[in-house]
């Protein structure tokens, strides 16, 4: 008998997909990252392309730009005159400092600060072609249980800019494919939902070299639904300028994971 749930999953998928596109694609979006700026490689507070002086004070509570009018930036919308101690951003939404069309994010990763640059007129977002996927399955759709560990655990990982970053896990999550039970180590996002990095026997050859996963919140009872077909691509896929987190030790599947995002396209 065909499925009669088979249509509206497809079209949510698709809406799904289009929701990613739009906003990979953002004006400050993932491809318009045109640079991170880690602080302590510019003692002195200059970044190149970037106008003001930006140092952090003794506290290293914050990061302190220094700016007038010749700079050009803005900050919370009114043009920039004077000092102001900047707590990390949201993201380029939130920022709270512009230079016409880009957007300047402070960021801070395990206690160091560095500002991002978002420009609408990056060379990522120029070429960017779309985003290849594979077709949409419901084999890859699983009913999955979240095991939560006793207190989280901080394991040391590999980032795409060469250096090891800690990575705070909250549980694993398990799901059973062709009879076989597989499990991902994830962390627990703020809003309760899960966040995996995963790789699998495609890595690196048919796919990217590594993938996210977001399932929703789980339930009282640990179950989550796990829909591969969402696998997605990182951000470090989009621009050279993110620090994404390679997967934790267990992560790499033992099949081919032949569902959700592939590579990003370029022109």
């Amino acid at each position: 008998m065909t499925s009669t749930t088979q249509p509206d999953a497809v079209q949510e998928w698709q809406e799904w997909r289009e929701g990613r596109l739009a906003a990979v694609t953002g004006p400050h979006g993932p491809l318009a990252l045109a640079g991170t700026h880690w602080l302590a490689d510019h003692p002195d507070g200059r970044i190149a392309g970037l106008p003001g002086r930006w140092t952090v004070p003794a506290d290293a509570a914050a990061v302190l730009l220094e700016a007038g009018p010749e700079d050009g930036l803005t900050v919370d919308g009114a043009p920039a005159a004077g000092a102001y101690r900047l707590d990390q951003d949201a993201g380029p939404a939130a920022a709270r400092v512009g230079h016409g069309a880009r957007r300047l994010v402070v960021l801070r990763r395990e206690g160091l600060w560095a500002v991002r640059d978002f420009d609408p007129d990056a060379p990522a977002r120029r070429a960017f072609a779309g985003i290849d996927a594979y077709p949409y399955e419901e084999r890859w759709v699983r009913p999955g249980l979240f095991r939560p560990y006793g207190e989280r655990r901080t394991v040391q990982v590999a980032n795409a800019d060469g250096q090891e970053r800690g990575f705070v896990l909250g549980g694993e999550l398990a799901f059973t494919l062709d009879g076989d039970e597989h499990t991902l180590q994830v962390a627990v996002e703020p809003d309760g939902s899960l966040w995996a990095v995963l790789a699998d026997a495609t890595s690196g050859t048919d796919s990217y070299r590594f993938r996210f996963l977001r399932p929703p919140a789980p339930a009282a009872d640990g179950t989550v639904p796990v829909d591969l077909n969402r696998t997605q691509l990182p951000p470090c896929a989009f621009a050279d300028h993110f620090i994404c987190p390679f997967p934790p030790p267990g992560n790499t599947l033992p099949f081919a994971l032949r569902a959700g995002e592939r590579n990003a396209l370029v022109r």
